[in-house]
C-alpha cells in the first residue's frame, strides 16, 4: 500500500466522511477546528457530488471543493476523494435515460436515487471517464489529496437492458466460443432450451427456480465481472495521471454478490463500511467475520471507510450504547485496520439519509458521541507506534469461493425457498462461530490462489463447485501436511453448476475416503449422539443429513437416532502428511465446538486467549513487535486469565499478569513484558 504520510509519528489514518456541500460555507472552518480537536487527520469527500463538480455537461466547477480542502488543510487534515459515479447528475439522466438500469420485468428503474446505472452502458462509461479524468487532472498535484475511493459500495443489481443483454452474449461467446459448447456445458438440452445462435441467448429472469442453474450462475458471473471492469477503467485513469496516489473502494463486509477477491486485485488496499448496530442485538461473530474477510482479500492492512457513529435508518433506530463506538474502533485496529473514518461527521438535515446519524447530530452540537470519539482518538494515537508495521496473524483458514456462494443461493426449490433451508453464509458462519468463540485467528482464503500451505488447518464449508485447479490445490494441501475439514455438499457440482456423475463428494471421494450413499433434508432438527474420537457429545443434526459409506477412513462420529442411526456422520483420513475430515451434516454448535477442542488439543489450531464469554482476543505481529487486544463486548466487567504470561498495558503502563479485569465495553491493549 502506498503510504500517504502525515504529520506526527504515526501513519495511522483517522477521521470522518464529510459533506461540506451540505452546509453553509461559514460552518466549514468550525467543522475543521472541531475535527482537529478529535485528532482527525483524514476525511473522505465528494463521492456523491457529481452535480456540484459538473453542473452542466462539460462545465467543471471545482472551486468549492478547492476551498473546502484548503480549510481542512489549515488544520492538518488530508482528503481521500471519492469518484462521484454512484450518483449521476440529473442533466446526464435527461440526456441519456438509457444509463438507468432495467429490471427483470423490462421496466426502466426510476431516476433520483444512487447506484442505479448500468455498468456496461457506453454513455455511462464515457461520462464516467470524463468526470474521473477531470477530477484527477485537477487534484493530482494538490498536497491535500492523498488518494481516491472508486465510486461507492458497488453492488450487483441485475440489469436487463439491451446493452447488458448484448454484453452478456459477448461474454459467453468469448468464454465458450460456440453456442454448441454453451449448450453442452450448461445442460441446455433440458426443457429443449438449446440455442442455435447467439442472438437467441437472453439472461435468466426470476423466478430462478424455473431457470437453468448453470446459465443463472453464468449470468451472475457476468454481472460481477461487469462492475469489476467498470472499477478498473477508473483505476487506470487515476494510475495514469496520479500514480503517487493510493486507490481503494469501500466494500460492504459480508455482501456476497460481487467477487470481492477479484474486485480487490486492482486496488492498493481494501476499505469497508462497518455498521454493527442495525438492531438491538449485535452479532459479534458476524461482525468479526466481516473484518477478517475484508483483511483477507489482499492479506494486508485495510481501512474502515465508514464506521457507524450514530443510529442508522432501521426499525426503531437503536443508537450505539456508551462505549460501543470506542470498542468498535479498537476492534477494527485489533483485526488489522490501519485507517478508520466514521460515517458521518454530521447528521444531514435532508435527503434519504436524514436519519443516518453521525458523530454530530443535526444541530451540529458536540455531545456524547463526539466526546467518545475524542477519548478513543487519544488512546489510539498513544498505542499507534506499537501496532505500526504489524499485521493480524493467523494459521487457520476458511476457504471461500464467491461463485460457490452464488451457486448455493441458486439452489432453490419450488416456491423460491433455499433447497437446504440455509442462506449461503450459514455453513461458513457455523465454522467461524466456533473458531471465534475460542479466539482462534482466522483468514479467509481463495483456494484458486497460492498460499494455502501457510495454514495448519483449512475449513471448506460446503464447497460445492470444483474444477481441476481447485481439486489439485486441495489434494496438494493435504498431502503436504494440512488438515482439511469439509461439510455437506462438498464436490457435489462441477464448475458450471451441474451435479457431478460420480458418488459424492465427487472428485474428492478418495481424498476423504467416503462416499455419500444417500441424503435427506430435515425440516426439524434430528437429535443425535456423536461419539467423537471416543468422547460422547450430544448435538443436533439440522437441515441436512448424509448417509456415509466408509471406504478407507476412520469414523469419528455416528448418528445416534433417526433414519441413519448408527451410521457414520463424520470421518477422518490420513493422506501423505495431512488429514482430511468430512462432516455429513450441518451440526449444531456443540459439534463444531468439540471439533475445535480436538484441533486445539493437537496444536493444529492456536488460540490467542482461552474462551471467556463475550471477550474477543486478537494479536498483531511484525517488525519484531507483538501486540494483543482483549475486548469485552459484554454488559458486565469480566476477568481474563493470562496464565503464566506477563504483559505491559500500553495505555496505563501497568504490569499485567494472572487475572486481569476488563470493564464492560472496555479493552486492554498490551505487549509481552
Amino acid at each position: 500500500m502506498k503510504d500517504p504520510g502525515h504529520g506526527g509519528n504515526s501513519s495511522f489514518r483517522f477521521g470522518a466522511d464529510y459533506y461540506p456541500e451540505h452546509w453553509p460555507r461559514e460552518r466549514w472552518a468550525t467543522d475543521a477546528k472541531m475535527m482537529a480537536e478529535l485528532g482527525f487527520n483524514t476525511v473522505r469527500l465528494a463521492e456523491f457530488a457529481w452535480s456540484m463538480m459538473e453542473p452542466a455537461e462539460g462545465k467543471f466547477e471545482f472551486s468549492w471543493l478547492d476551498d473546502a480542502l484548503e480549510t481542512l488543510s489549515k488544520h492538518g487534515i488530508k482528503a481521500v476523494l471519492g469518484t462521484p459515479t454512484a450518483a449521476p447528475p440529473p442533466w446526464l439522466v435527461k440526456a441519456h435515460p438509457d444509463i438507468l438500469q432495467v429490471d427483470a420485468q423490462g421496466r426502466r428503474k426510476p431516476e433520483g436515487t444512487r447506484k442505479n446505472c448500468c455498468a456496461v452502458n457506453p454513455n455511462y462509461i464515457e461520462h464516467t471517464k470524463r468526470i474521473v479524468e477531470a477530477m484527477v487532472l485537477h487534484y493530482k498535484d494538490n498536497p491535500s489529496v492523498i488518494g481516491w475511493q472508486i465510486d461507492n459500495e458497488f453492488d450487483v443489481n441485475l440489469c436487463y437492458c439491451e446493452n447488458s443483454i448484448r454484453a452478456f452474449r459477448s461474454w459467453l461467446k468469448e468464454k465458450y466460443g460456440s453456442v454448441e459448447r454453451l449448450n453442452s456445458a450448461c445442460g441446455l438440452v433440458f426443457w429443449g432450451q438449446e440455442y442455435g445462435s447467439w442472438d437467441e441467448v437472453f439472461p435468466p429472469r426470476p423466478p430462478f427456480d424455473m431457470q437453468n442453474p448453470a446459465l443463472c450462475l453464468e449470468w451472475h458471473r457476468f454481472s460481477s465481472d461487469a462492475w469489476i471492469n467498470y472499477q478498473r477503467l477508473q483505476v487506470e485513469i487515476i494510475r495514469r495521471h496520479a500514480p503517487h496516489h493510493m486507490v481503494t473502494h469501500n466494500f460492504m463486509g459480508l455482501y456476497k454478490e460481487l467477487d470481492y477477491f477479484k474486485l480487490a486485485r486492482d486496488l492498493d488496499f481494501v476499505s469497508f463500511d462497518y455498521y454493527p448496530r442495525w438492531s438491538s442485538k449485535v452479532d459479534y461473530a458476524a461482525s468479526a467475520m466481516a473484518h477478517d474477510l475484508m483483511r483477507s482479500l489482499k492479506m494486508k492492512p485495510y481501512w474502515i471507510m465508514e464506521l457507524q457513529s450514530g443510529a442508522v435508518k432501521t426499525r426503531l433506530a437503536p443508537i450505539p450504547r456508551p462505549g460501543e463506538i470506542r470498542l468498535w474502533t479498537v476492534q477494527s485496529v485489533a483485526r488489522g485496520a490501519d485507517g478508520i473514518l466514521y460515517f458521518r461527521w454530521r447528521s444531514c438535515r435532508f435527503g434519504a439519509e436524514e436519519y443516518w446519524h453521525g458523530i454530530l447530530d443535526h444541530d451540529g452540537t458536540p455531545r456524547r458521541r463526539f466526546f467518545e470519539v475524542k477519548k478513543v482518538s487519544g488512546e489510539l494515537f498513544r498505542i499507534a507506534p506499537f501496532f505500526e508495521n504489524t499485521f493480524f496473524d493467523a494459521n487457520t483458514g476458511i476457504l471461500l469461493v464467491y461463485d460457490n456462494l452464488w451457486a448455493w443461493d441458486l439452489e432453490v426449490g419450488y416456491g423460491g425457498e433455499n433447497y437446504y433451508g440455509m442462506a449461503a453464509w450459514e455453513p461458513v458462519l457455523d465454522v467461524y462461530r466456533a473458531l471465534y468463540k475460542r479466539n482462534i485467528p482466522v483468514d479467509f482464503v481463495n483456494p484458486l490462489s497460492d498460499g494455502l500451505n501457510k495454514y495448519r488447518a483449512l475449513f471448506a464449508p460446503s464447497l460445492m463447485l470444483l474444477n481441476d485447479r481447485l481439486e489439485d490445490s486441495l489434494r496438494s494441501y493435504v498431502s503436504r501436511g494440512g488438515v482439511l475439514i469439509a461439510t455437506p455438499r462438498t464436490g457435489a457440482k462441477d464448475w458450471n453448476n451441474n451435479i457431478v456423475d460420480k458418488p459424492l463428494p465427487g472428485r474428492l471421494s478418495d481424498l476423504f475416503g467416503v462416499t455419500v450413499e444417500e441424503y435427506t433434508g430435515l425440516p426439524e432438527g434430528e437429535g443425535c449422539e456423536a461419539v467423537f474420537l471416543g468422547k460422547k457429545a450430544f448435538f443436533k443434526a439440522r437441515n441436512w443429513m448424509e448417509k456415509l459409506a466408509v471406504e478407507d477412513a476412520e469414523v469419528i462420529a455416528e448418528y445416534g437416532s433417526g433414519m441413519y442411526a448408527g451410521k457414520p456422520v463424520a470421518t477422518m483420513k490420513s493422506l501423505g502428511k495431512g488429514t482430511a475430515i468430512y462432516l455429513g451434516t450441518f451440526a449444531s454448535a456443540e459439534f463444531y465446538d468439540e471439533l475445535v477442542n480436538w484441533l486445539l488439543g493437537r496444536s493444529i489450531v492456536e488460540e490467542v486467549l482461552p474462551n471467556v464469554q463475550g471477550v474477543e482476543a486478537t494479536r498483531r505481529k511484525g517488525n519484531g513487535k507483538e501486540i494483543l487486544f482483549f475486548l469485552n463486548h459484554g454488559d458486565k466487567d469480566v476477568e481474563i486469565n493470562l496464565g503464566g504470561r506477563i504483559f505491559r498495558d500500553l495505555l496505563s503502563g501497568e504490569r499485567l499478569s494472572g487475572l486481569v479485569r476488563i470493564e464492560r465495553l472496555g479493552f486492554k491493549a498490551a505487549t509481552p513484558s
